[in-house]
């Protein structure tokens, strides 16, 4: 349910983009507009421009746009009506009574928020006042104080088979309500069960506090040791990390990454407020993005075993690619965070934290491991394992320092690694672009385009429908002009057809038209289509004769598809030429 156009309108007026958008990107002058690495997809040059003048954005890489609205649903994961909420909140704003009423969408999200927190608060009880007390003797034999139990909501899921599906329906919601949060699942036999039993509960909460989904552990050996809530309308653990809604808070620009939840917990209690963990998958590029929103310099503090550095790696690899400075943290002694306090105190562990070694550098020793740099076929190991690093630093002043280092191990001189690495970034260079030029190709046999499908199939089309559409967005007080022109029934794809048809009721009805006035019959990604074709670099120079040229190529697809031309659709050719003469 769309909100009240004066209410949207001074709602964006309270919460301009460059300053919402300021908050998690870092924002450089362009001329008239500001430019940004986009924060919806991993880039080291920035492809988001910011608009001011029509408060609006457009990521000219992956498409993402719209104005402050579609960035706050897409940034916070949110419906309509909650990014609506978070920016009044955030300006001091009362929302009006109607725009309170939440779409079903919106009433799903939060019912689910609301099944979380019950289930939050039902594990906490379980694991305090609960009879069965192997819960809390797990947390009692990990070290873990009750205030550090109680600040992070931690709790047991009772070795029942149906406990908290029983407590939720007595709270209201039904089976598939309590499914579609993922707190109980349909057996094969028609019964109903909880997903998480016998297990220690950890709630995974959002940066405005709402309870997301839960990280469940085993108390034993078995497998598998850790269950995380799947995919829900609240829930992406691609997208999201534990402990962030501490660590946001920490006075420090830099952020622990840990592996585990414990290690997280045993983190914050000895005082590093600034640890997060990844929710039981490796690393995703759209967490490194998060991360870059929060802090300058990420120190990876994963397990010494192999599958942790391996992990490392990888990490390492994300978080370059959204510029952040990277360090390693080397735990000898100790094969994670948790055991290395238990063992050595949280001074100590500071000490770690100020001596981890920059990431490269990390990476480069480990290229020694099982290598004999003596010997012949050891150091020429050496250099291609060392190379595909060196190839991937983008500074070329940081990447000399680092060859100087790599050819004294090998003896070679610096000049002779340069012009190897050199040769390997110009074949890099090369396949990219073999590589892109393939994908071009792939893309014209295979086009495929989930926005507008029919535009594959009427590409001349809806190039002609785009024109028009951007005339229209810029010169919405044309637009009793343009119907006349092209009557909607002449537009081709589905998609560009319903876009004319929702901006001529709403710049009709509408004082003050903007695209936010699109978001009640588009979502974030269509809107993001729409911003993109109001500033689409090769739209620039529409006028009113492109548009006629533009209604022209619809009305000849129409007569090919029907045949002969009726007397109707005659007079419509010969009033549009005679309006545009006007």
């Amino acid at each position: 349910m769309a909100a009240n156009d004066e209410f949207i309108n001074a709602l964006k007026t309270a919460n301009p983009l460059e300053d919402v958008m300021s908050s998690y990107v870092s924002l450089k002058r362009q001329g008239r507009n500001k430019v940004c690495n986009c924060p919806f997809h991993s880039e080291k040059t920035p492809s988001c421009t910011v608009f001011p003048a029509e408060q609006n954005f457009y990521c000219f890489g992956c498409q993402a746009g719209g104005d402050v609205i579609s960035f706050i649903m897409k940034i916070e994961n949110l419906d309509f009506v909650e990014a609506l909420k978070f920016l009044a909140d955030r300006a001091g704003m009362e929302m009006p009574e109607h725009t309170r009423q939440s779409a079903d969408n919106s009433e799903r999200r939060t019912k689910i928020y609301e099944m979380n927190r019950l289930s939050a608060n039902f594990f906490y009880l379980c694991l305090l006042k609960g009879h069965d007390k192997a819960g809390i003797n797990y947390f009692r034999q990990r070290q873990i104080s009750p205030q550090t139990i109680k600040k992070y909501g931690l709790g047991y899921a009772p070795a029942s088979w149906d406990m908290l599906a029983n407590y939720l329906r007595s709270k209201g919601y039904n089976e598939n309500e309590i499914a579609d949060a993922w707190l109980g699942s349909f057996g094969r036999n028609g019964g109903f069960y909880d997903i998480f039993r016998n297990r220690v509960m950890f709630p995974i909460v959002d940066l405005r506090g709402n309870v997301i989904g839960f990280g469940g552990r085993v108390l034993d050996d078995s497998k598998p040791k850790y269950i995380n809530t799947s995919e829900t309308p609240v829930f992406d653990k691609g997208g999201n990390l534990f402990s962030l809604n501490f660590a946001k808070n920490s006075d420090s620009k830099k952020l622990i990454l840990c592996e585990g939840y414990m290690d997280v917990i045993a983190l914050n209690q000895a005082g590093f407020e600034n640890a997060v963990a990844t929710l039981g998958t490796a690393i995703t590029p759209a967490q490194a993005r998060l991360m870059s929103h929060y802090a300058d310099e990420i120190i990876v503090a994963y397990d010494s075993d192999t599958a942790g550095q391996n992990a490392a790696k990888k990490a390492i690899r994300h978080l370059s690619d959204v510029g952040v400075k990277t360090k390693i943290l080397r735990m000898d002694g100790a094969k994670d965070p948790d055991e290395y306090i238990k063992k050595f105190g949280r001074e100590r562990f500071r000490r770690l934290i100020d001596g981890s070694s920059d990431a490269v550098k990390y990476m480069l020793g480990q290229c020694e491991k099982d290598l004999d740099l003596t010997a012949e076929d050891g150091k020429v190991e050496y250099i291609r394992r060392t190379s595909d690093i060196l190839a991937e630093i983008p500074s070329k002043i940081e990447r000399q320092v680092y060859i100087s280092v790599v050819s004294a191990k090998c003896g070679l001189p610096p000049s002779v690694f340069n012009e190897h690495i050199d040769s390997m970034l110009r074949n890099k260079s090369k396949n990219q672009k073999k590589n892109e030029w393939r994908s071009i190709k792939t893309e014209t046999i295979l086009r495929k385009d989930n926005i507008n499908p029919d535009a594959v199939r009427n590409s001349a089309e809806a190039k002609s429908e785009e024109g028009i559409i951007y005339y229209l967005l810029n010169n919405p007080e044309d637009a009793d002009k343009i119907s006349e022109i092209i009557p909607l029934e002449y537009f081709v794809t589905a998609f560009n057809k319903k876009v004319y048809s929702v901006l001529l009721e709403k710049i009709k009805n509408s004082e003050k038209f903007s695209v936010s006035l699109l978001h009640g019959e588009f979502n974030p990604d269509e809107v993001g289509r729409i911003t993109g074709i109001q500033h689409d670099p090769n739209n620039e120079g529409i006028n009113l004769k492109y548009v006629q040229d533009c209604a022209e190529t619809l009305k000849k697809h129409r007569h090919t598809q029907d045949g002969d031309i009726s007397d109707e659709e005659l007079r419509s050719l010969f009033k549009s030429k005679n309006r545009l003469k006007e």
